[in-house]
This record gives C-alpha cells, sequence and structure tokens, in this order.
C-alpha cells in the first residue's frame, strides 16, 4: 500500500542518529543523505522512511504512530533499548500486549521530535 513515509524533523543530525540506531536493530540502515534529508530502507537510494530537515516540523497529534515491523521479540527489545540511548522516550517499554493479541509484542517510543513509534512482531517469544 504504501511506497515511503516522510517525517519532518528540526535537528537532521540528532534524528539521523536516533534512527540510525533503532532501525538498525530492525536490520534496516541509511539508503541516502544529503543536507536536508536521510533515507532508511534496505536498498541503495529506495528509501521506505525519509527524515527531511524543515524549521516548523511538529509531530502529529494523538492517534498516530508508526509501527514497524520487527523479526523477533530481541528485535524489538534492541530497538527499545537503542531509542532510550539515543534520546526517544518509553512510551510503553518492550513486552507482549495480550489485548492486541496472544503473540503481539511491542515496543512503544516518542523519537526526539516528538513522533511516537512502535516496534512490533507477533513471532512467539520461545
Amino acid at each position: 500500500m504504501l511506497h515511503h513515509l516522510s517525517l519532518g524533523v528540526r535537528d537532521l543530525h540528532a534524528a539521523g542518529r536516533f534512527y540510525d540506531a533503532v532501525l538498525a536493530a530492525l536490520g534496516y540502515r541509511r539508503v541516502f543523505e544529503d543536507d536536508t534529508a536521510i533515507g532508511y530502507g534496505l536498498v541503495d537510494d529506495e528509501d521506505v522512511l525519509c527524515l527531511k530537515l524543515r524549521d516548523d516540523a511538529s509531530a502529529p497529534g494523538p492517534g498516530f504512530h508508526l509501527a514497524f515491523a520487527a523479526q523477533s521479540p530481541a528485535q524489538v527489545d534492541a530497538f527499545h533499548a537503542a531509542a532510550m540511548a539515543t534520546g526517544g522516550r518509553d512510551n510503553g517499554p518492550a513486552g507482549l500486549r495480550p489485548d492486541y493479541g496472544d503473540t503481539y509484542y511491542a515496543s512503544f517510543v516518542v523519537d526526539p521530535d516528538g513522533h511516537r513509534i512502535e516496534a512490533v512482531t507477533k513471532q512467539a517469544a520461545p
């Protein structure tokens, strides 16, 4: 359905440091960068997520969050740890969310610009 998503950020360096860490935990990497943008994905020059430098950037309000697919609970744990180490705020530690399903394992964080993001897997913990 989606080709890519762009997020406006006020400090590209800080946002890049944060997303380098949290997305590396999920197997993604920088696929391009210039003075005003950083793209993430799996293939060079094919971004799935793009950070765009904007002086007036602001995160969407309540009700919006972006969920990244994780391959395992260990990746969700690593995502949360990386977020906490690079300026993110905890919005729900890694763990099972039985309200969403028996194997729904997720972590919720807020990035340095206020975007609410999640890493989630439905793979059962070993």
